[in-house]
């Protein structure tokens, strides 16, 4: 029987930094996504801008690129120990985050989480085409946690 749900955010949280920085070396932009989050974090940029223009340094790239790169992105030590202790207390552990939703994929692969969510890049003939396929802001980010709650039917007894 689940007993609750456990919801973990990844940048800041299960990376000591931002992952859309990390990959920003990758694609060798990491001066304007510094500049692209600076202004998320301002409030001068929202969260569906910051994708658009994030998004544009992905165009031509391989997802097989990136997601080999994801090997190389810094975490937090515990999170094997602490999704154990989730699944061994019948807690689902989910991650709720804005990251790209290939970053949560990976780290669900990587270390069992139940579920992910997040921006979506648009691939056309197996390449980042540069835009993106999916927005994903703060408020999708609830109603995913909401949905997630809904689909394990916690709060229904």
């Amino acid at each position: 029987m689940i007993r609750g749900a456990v919801f973990f955010d990844v940048d800041g949280t299960l990376t000591p930094t931002s992952s859309g920085q990390h990959l920003a070396e990758l694609v060798g932009n990491a001066e304007e996504i510094a500049q692209i989050q600076a202004g998320y974090g301002a409030g001068t940029l929202s969260s569906d801008e910051a994708c658009v223009l994030e998004a544009r340094g992905w165009a031509g790239r391989a997802p097989a690129g990136a997601q080999a790169f994801l090997e190389s992105l810094p975490l937090v030590d515990g999170i094997v120990e602490t999704v154990s202790w989730c699944r061994a207390h019948s807690l689902v552990p989910v991650l709720a985050t804005l990251a790209w939703d290939f970053v949560g994929t990976y780290l669900c692969s990587r270390f069992g989480f139940d579920r992910t969510c997040g921006p979506r890049l648009q691939i056309v003939d197996g390449r980042y085409s540069g835009e993106v396929a999916e927005q994903f802001d703060e408020q999708a980010k609830r109603d995913f946690a909401v949905r997630v709650a809904a689909d394990l039917r916690l709060g229904a007894r």
